[in-house]
């Protein structure tokens, strides 16, 4: 009785959820989980087919608190999303003339890091510029508006894969919008001799891109590796070769092979080690997609 109970409840009020709109699970952060519960019974925003959408106006301009590259400082700045120009934008001054940076919606990933960020709403927006990812850690006091601003980028996002994609079914592209990364934490890496001393780097896992970085809020990765699928050479294993020198307490090996070279990581923690090579296991399983032989050919261009 009380499942039947639920379920009439989630159809009544969840009649007619967006399909861009990112429903959260036990596992994310509170910011979502509570806006996803007051859009639902309070503010009623999905009870009613038909109705118009605050994500879905074709452009968004406001402000939020960013973080600056070089001194670490949240200031306010201005931000538009442009459905028409596929673009977000954000500029020092209300009244600039000309954007800092004005980001492709179709290269964008957003994600919320409260506790790498410090604020309970942080969101971090990852793009390439000049072929090397570029951090935006951002957050709004209210939560309503961050995850507004979430949700607006996603309902961009799928607008500019059916304008490209005509064909796709919604079930094709939804899951191509903003994704959360399958791991972030502290490895050591070495460089491409493989004599080098080994250097502590916080490494993020976004689905075929292991990027990292000086630090968890740095603005710009230091570098990236392309994890392609085993059929085409890839893997990943627990070792090191013979006589590598490791440091400190960073001592449980990794090796990715790739089409062409190998890369060197130590973790902490055995732990750690195997959860690593779980995920790029994973990853390297699945098949590559068209989307996925694209990235793999930017990568060797970058080079």
């Amino acid at each position: 009785m009380a499942e039947n109970g639920n379920e009439r409840m989630k159809t009544k009020y969840e009649a007619a959820v967006p399909v861009y709109y990112y429903k959260p699970t036990r596992k994310d952060c509170q910011v979502l989980r509570e806006q996803w519960i007051r859009a639902k019974y309070e503010r009623k925003e999905f009870s009613e087919p038909g109705r118009n959408f605050t994500y879905e106006e074709g452009i968004r301009d406001g402000m939020l608190m960013k973080r600056g590259r070089d001194n670490g400082q949240f200031l306010s700045r201005r931000f538009v999303l442009s459905e028409r120009e596929g673009t977000l934008k954000y500029f020092t001054k209300y009244d600039a003339k000309e954007p800092k940076a004005s980001i492709k919606v179709d290269g964008i990933n957003a994600i919320f890091q409260p506790e790498k960020i410090g604020n309970p709403n942080g969101l971090q927006i990852t793009y390439l510029k000049d072929y090397s990812t570029r951090n935006i850690f951002v957050y709004h006091e209210s939560g309503k508006e961050i995850v507004d601003w979430f949700n607006s980028i996603r309902a961009v996002q799928l607008h500019y894969l059916k304008v490209a994609f005509p064909g796709a079914t919604n079930a094709e592209l939804v899951p191509r919008l903003t994704r959360n990364f399958l791991k972030e934490g502290y490895m050591e890496k070495t460089g491409p001799r493989q004599t080098e001393g080994f250097k502590k780097r916080w490494f993020t896992l976004d689905h075929r891109r292991l990027m990292y970085f000086k630090d968890p809020l740095h603005a710009y990765a230091k570098g990236e590796v392309f994890l392609g699928s085993k059929e085409h050479g890839y893997s990943a294993s627990p070792n090191l070769p013979p006589g590598t020198q490791c440091n400190g307490n960073f001592h449980y090996g990794i090796t990715i092979e790739t089409r062409d070279r190998s890369f060197l990581f130590t973790c902490e923690t055995e732990s750690e080690q195997q959860d690593w090579i779980k995920h790029f296991n994973n990853v390297m399983s699945t098949p590559m997609s068209p989307q996925d032989y694209t990235m793999e050919a930017f990568f060797k261009h970058r080079r």
